[in-house]
């Protein structure tokens, strides 16, 4: 862990926002410790930087996101080592794209894949949460810890961008698609959804489809934070003989699935997801003590750890690893059983042939 954030310090924030009409709003960098702070009082970030005057400090706000979303960017490729893919495939030129990271391997390994698959807000891959990573720090906030300890096990790992759906022609800068915004019609009118990417639920079923299908993995996990446990869920009923078959297991950390609705009550669906699923979620029990919701069938529900919804992740990162790892060994325990066994008698006889 102190390894990646003594490199992730010498990317330098700082480095993106100099040059910007917002170097000297923004004095802002990431220490050793990976929280943001101050350059010269050494404190974390303040919104209201100008007083009484809400849209200007708001616009602040979405600049410093700007350029933390281009800086984890960078974190993923030279400090993870991931490749950026493009998508789709077969962009012209001029098109607007999408993209997603992979290990170098992801495609071709028979090892373990992860898919990471974010909440839906205004940030990228390799977040968890904006403002998370604001209040405190990149080893909570980002996507980071989680792919080094996928990376550090030897499996192969995927992050999906499923906010990056749109692209405004008047400044050519990209949008992100969160529900709680009103577009107007005007808006529309610039803003051009990106082909295979125009929501989280197509990126994602795009990406499963030219990708992780396609993969030589024979074991794929998914960890899905919030609206990403109902992308995936939309996922498994749109693909579902291919998502049981190449999917061993689901974490789902706050999800906001709804199985009965969005499986339409299908049993068969509704019990792998009973088996082959499990949920941490905000509460004040104790990490991975059972959490019982009334009017509810899901999945075996556990606590994160934590009562705060932006610390979920991070706090429950070991206790989701520790469930991966059990059950991709009850599944190769159980594969073997079911396997023939080789005898030295059923050798020979295939030798005499």
């Amino acid at each position: 862990m102190k390894q990646w954030l003594q490199i992730q310090h010498e990317l330098s924030l700082r480095k993106l926002i100099e040059g910007s009409e917002y170097q000297e709003d923004l004095k802002y960098d990431f220490n050793i410790k990976g929280e943001l702070r101050h350059l010269d009082t050494n404190e974390s970030f303040v919104f209201n930087y100008y007083k009484s005057r809400f849209e200007q400090n708001h616009k602040r706000y979405e600049v410093l996101g700007h350029f933390i979303t281009q800086y984890v960017y960078e974190l993923l490729e030279r400090v993870c080592m991931l490749q950026k893919v493009y998508i789709p495939t077969d962009a012209t030129e001029d098109e607007p794209r999408s993209f997603f990271f992979m290990s170098k391997n992801a495609l071709t390994s028979s090892s373990s894949l992860i898919i990471l698959l974010q909440d839906r807000g205004v940030f990228c891959a390799g977040q968890w949460g904006q403002k998370t990573i604001v209040r405190d720090g990149l080893r909570h906030g980002t996507q980071i810890p989680f792919i080094k300890m996928a990376l550090q096990s030897h499996w192969e790992v995927i992050v999906l961008n499923p906010n990056d759906n749109f692209v405004d022609l008047r400044s050519e800068k990209h949008h992100f698609s969160t529900r709680e915004e009103a577009v107007t019609f005007t808006q529309s009118v610039w803003w051009i959804p990106k082909r295979g990417s125009s929501s989280p639920e197509e990126h994602t079923m795009y990406v499963w489809d030219h990708f992780i299908s396609k993969s030589a993995a024979k074991n794929v996990a998914f960890i899905a934070h919030g609206y990403g446990g109902l992308v995936f869920v939309d996922l498994l009923v749109q693909r579902r003989c291919e998502v049981m078959n190449k999917v061993f297991s689901v974490a789902f950390i706050d999800s906001v699935h709804n199985t009965q609705h969005q499986t339409r009550n299908n049993p068969q669906i509704q019990e792998w997801i009973l088996k082959c699923c499990r949920e941490w979620v905000s509460n004040s029990k104790p990490l991975n003590k059972t959490v019982d919701f009334l009017l509810r069938t899901n999945c075996p529900t556990v606590s994160a750890g934590t009562e705060k919804c932006g610390l979920a992740p991070s706090c429950c990162l070991h206790a989701i690893f520790k469930y991966l790892k059990s059950s991709l060994k009850a599944k190769t325990v159980t594969a073997f059983r079911h396997s023939p066994i080789a005898t030295r008698s059923s050798t020979k006889k295939r030798a005499n042939k």
